[in-house]
């Protein structure tokens, strides 16, 4: 109920805004088959395409081969990063190696943009006529997507980014987003990678037979370590999923496109009551974490 309320508030919001600035026919009604409760319960989430540029995994690795998700240390030597990137997912990597810890979006309770938020377990995915609710599992994570509409002419930059989408068919909806918010944590993934004002992501959703999935789901078993309790999917489901496949782009950042992406199954556990609590202080006790601070009281 309390997500459900969520994403109603935001769409009320947006369906002035929304009608206004749509273009082109839109669809009776939304397919359905997108609706629903999507889980990926994996740490740190992005999994790498068949072949091609793919997103920076981790150096570290865990006995049975997965990313170590106990020790961050991100590959400053993957292709796509140029020299000033690598050199800052090193810098954040050899902080790691030395057991210090760095700051995160997730960490620190602050929005974590597009495609950040990927890695995280849950996917509440609420469709409307004209526009499109993402709910990811803390609850106050949340994307709205306008649908058939084009970016505005200067895009002010916000958190998750200005979003525009549409359908192809009933089983693909396109997701393009610019402008991405620069904040205090400012990193495409957990392992620091940075991005510029020119980041562009393109999501595909897909609803796909579980078969067609397989090797995507096998990449990810083989890269990442699966993190269920209170998010998990049945193990034994065979029936469709919904692939994302995104593509990034920021030539200031990066010397390619690259892609990645995660494979969602239906949820079998109800939504979480979760919230990210502040901590005044950094795990280490050696400095103060950076959260929002009022300068003057409010009364």
């Amino acid at each position: 109920m309390k997500r459900r309320l969520m994403a109603l508030i935001g769409a009320i919001a947006l369906c002035s805004a929304s009608s206004a600035q749509s273009g082109g026919v839109l669809p009776p009604d939304p397919p359905q088959g997108f609706a629903g409760l999507w889980s990926h319960p994996y740490l740190t989430g992005m999994e790498p395409p068949a072949s091609g540029p793919g997103p920076v995994l981790n150096l570290s690795r865990r006995p049975d081969g997965r990313a170590n998700f106990g020790r961050l240390v991100g590959n400053w030597k993957n292709p796509i990063l140029k020299p000033q990137a690598a050199q800052v997912v090193k810098g954040f990597g050899d902080l790691s190696l030395k057991g210090a810890g760095y700051e995160t979006p997730s960490n620190q309770c602050w929005p974590g943009g597009v495609p950040y938020v990927f890695w995280d377990f849950l996917l509440d995915f609420v469709p409307s006529k004209d526009h499109i609710t993402f709910v990811y599992r803390h609850g106050q994570e949340m994307r709205f997507i306008r649908l058939n509409s084009q970016h505005p002419a200067h895009v002010t930059p916000s958190w998750y980014g200005d979003s525009i989408g549409h359908y192809e068919g009933a089983d693909t909806l396109v997701v393009d987003t610019v402008g991405i918010k620069h904040g205090p944590y400012a990193m495409l993934d957990m392992y620091g990678t940075p991005f510029s004002d020119r980041l562009h992501i393109v999501e595909r959703y897909q609803l796909v037979p579980y078969s067609e999935a397989a090797d995507s789901i096998a990449r990810n078993d083989h890269e990442n370590t699966h993190a269920g309790g209170g998010w998990d999917f049945d193990p034994k489901y065979r029936g469709k999923v919904l692939r994302l496949t995104f593509t990034v782009d920021d030539p200031d950042e990066f010397t390619t496109p690259w892609t990645g992406t995660i494979t969602y199954r239906p949820s079998i556990d109800p939504w979480p009551e979760l919230i990210c609590s502040e901590n005044p202080h950094w795990f280490t006790m050696e400095s103060e974490s950076h959260i929002p601070t009022a300068t003057k009281p409010d009364f």
